[in-house]
């Protein structure tokens, strides 16, 4: 029989969280879960463990909710991202993504970004905003090349990380990887999406010479002697 020491504390860690931290905690969970239509003020309250009016206390209605679990995932993203970016060129990328707990922001970004509306609108926009922020970082950091055009770059890279997750279906039936999975960074599949993603981002899938070439074609002409 195992001893146990009475020194040693084996109930679970309280939930320190205040109750409108719970509420937009599980609401996030429901809307990775359920979707956005289905998910309902009753299903957050039974999540939480909370009452359907403590809902409405303090979030005032569906989409109040929905707009502070917006902001808590893009808070929560910008945040690992620039902590990661401001590291350096010496950044363990794989030990990186499994230490950031995502848990179900990937999840709950690919049901909402499906959905058109002035709501996900703003959250793309706060997405791509803290992206040039985090991107920049990268730049002084030293770990990614400078830009002439950071806002650009930094909403392409964000739609298509965007992208990615509304179509992780296909991505799971071609890579084998479900990037919605909370654990996905310690699932050996992982790998199939982040080498060629590291091999496109990181030197590039055009040579030097078309690159400079289609470059050279894209830039405005010069002005012409008169």
């Amino acid at each position: 029989m195992r001893s146990v020491d009475p020194l040693e504390d084996t109930s679970p860690a309280p939930d320190d969280r205040t109750t409108r931290a719970r509420i937009r905690d599980s609401a996030i969970s429901c809307f990775a879960k359920h979707g956005v239509a289905d998910t309902t003020v009753r299903k957050v309250a039974a999540a939480a463990d909370v009452s359907p009016g403590s809902v409405i206390h303090h979030f005032g209605s569906m989409e109040g909710l929905r707009l502070a679990c917006d902001q808590q995932v893009a808070a929560a993203i910008r945040d690992r991202k620039g902590e990661a970016l401001s590291s350096g060129p010496q950044l363990d990328m794989l030990a990186s993504l499994r230490s950031a707990e995502y848990g179900s922001l990937a999840a709950y970004l690919a049901q909402v970004l499906a959905e058109d509306s002035p709501a996900v609108a703003k959250l793309v926009d706060d997405l791509v905003a803290d992206a040039e922020v985090y991107l920049g970082q990268g730049v002084d950091s030293g770990m990614l090349r400078p830009t002439d055009d950071p806002r650009g770059r930094a909403a392409i890279v964000a739609l298509w990380s965007l992208g990615a997750l509304v179509l992780h279906r296909h991505m799971d039936r071609l890579l084998g990887v479900d990037l919605t999975n909370p654990d996905v960074a310690a699932d050996p599949a992982f790998l199939n999406y982040l080498r060629p993603a590291v091999e496109v981002m990181g030197t590039g899938l055009f040579t030097d010479a078309f690159a400079a070439q289609a470059k050279e074609s894209l830039d405005p002409p010069g002005e012409t002697d008169q």
